[in-house]
């Protein structure tokens, strides 16, 4: 079956649009329309901008300027992916290595068995 749009209202700058969205959307378009109208109200409220036109687009142009900086933000720290994972693989790895270390007996060399002794120590335990 499909679904037709829905039809949202929202208000911004105390005007009402009606905007046609799928069901599962909407709560991210009215979360878009209050970030728009709060942009707005602040560019208003500061005097340097008159006009609801000259308003709604430095209001866009500051929300488009935000989303360029988030998008360089996450490249930056997620430009290398495999490199961190790397990284963190190679800590793992180092401390897994102390611990095995530590675990074995003076007499016992990285390749014996490490995983304990043949017989438990319990003969009560089950596996």
């Amino acid at each position: 079956m499909i679904e037709e749009p829905l039809q949202v209202s929202i208000k911004i700058l105390d005007k009402e649009y009606r905007i046609a969205c799928e069901y599962h959307e909407q709560e991210d378009l009215r979360a878009s329309a209050r970030l728009l109208d709060h942009r707005m109200r602040e560019i208003r409220q500061s005097g340097r901008v008159i006009g609801t036109d000259r308003v709604a687009v430095m209001a866009a142009l500051n929300i488009a300027h935000d989303l360029i900086q988030l998008q360089r933000s996450r490249a930056g720290s997620d430009g290398e992916p495999g490199k961190r994972l790397r990284q963190l693989q190679e800590r793992i790895n180092a401390a897994l290595s102390a611990e095995r270390a530590e675990a074995l007996e003076p007499n016992q060399t990285a390749d014996a068995d490490t995983d304990g002794p043949s017989q438990l120590d319990a003969p009560d335990e089950r596996v």
